[in-house]
């Protein structure tokens, strides 16, 4: 469970090299901003990816690359992978990682408006932080019927401190469970610290 992927391993180490946090513990996460993806979500990322046979997926917020190079690491070889990252400096470094994949693409941008033309994907990591519900919303149309969708960065409920407002509403769990397109599940990662969403879209 501890080995990566070569193309993985060379992704947590340029994180490593630019200071981009794997962990939501580790100081340079201190102010709230994005993390690698973890190992447990990686793992699950390409169990998905391995079954997109012919297919296109899409990452919104491509960080430094690890959920790419997880993904890309699985993925059939007729199968294209877009991702998008609207810090330029991060997407130029992921870009320069997964050069050598000439199935997957990197475009430096807002996804909003950088993802939409590839799409509808088979499968969609949603892993930007949105969590206004109306852009939230608009990623089930970029999912075809049958695709799954994928967002991270949870924690469990039954790990959350009393009092916390998530334990009432969260707008991640309110689009899977909410919204009628989705079919969904919560994923508790091993460390029963963070868990993942999933959902396939069903119409």
């Amino acid at each position: 469970m501890d080995d990566f992927p070569p193309l993985v391993a060379r992704a947590r180490e340029l994180a490593r090299q630019t200071g981009f946090p794997l962990t939501r513990t580790e100081p340079e996460a201190s102010g709230g901003g994005p993390t690698a993806s973890l190992p447990g979500v990686g793992r699950f990322l390409g169990v998905l990816a391995a079954g997109c046979v012919g297919g296109r997926i899409g990452e919104i917020g491509t960080g430094v690359g690890i959920g790419a190079a997880w993904m890309a690491s699985a993925m059939p070889a007729d199968c294209r992978l877009v991702t998008v990252e609207i810090d330029e400096e991060r997407a130029a470094a992921a870009a320069d990682l997964l050069r050598g994949d000439d199935r997957v693409s990197v475009l430096s941008g807002d996804a909003r408006q950088r993802l939409g033309p590839h799409g509808p994907f088979d499968l969609l990591f949603a892993d930007g932080g949105w969590r206004d519900p109306g852009g939230l919303g608009t990623l089930v149309d970029l999912v075809r019927v049958g695709g799954k969708l994928v967002m991270d960065d949870l924690t469990p409920l039954a790990a959350l401190p009393p009092g916390s407002p998530y334990r009432d509403a969260d707008v991640k769990r309110d689009l899977f469970f909410g919204d009628p397109r989705l079919l969904s599940a919560e994923v508790v990662l091993p460390d029963l610290e963070n868990s993942l969403l999933v959902g396939t879209r069903v119409s």
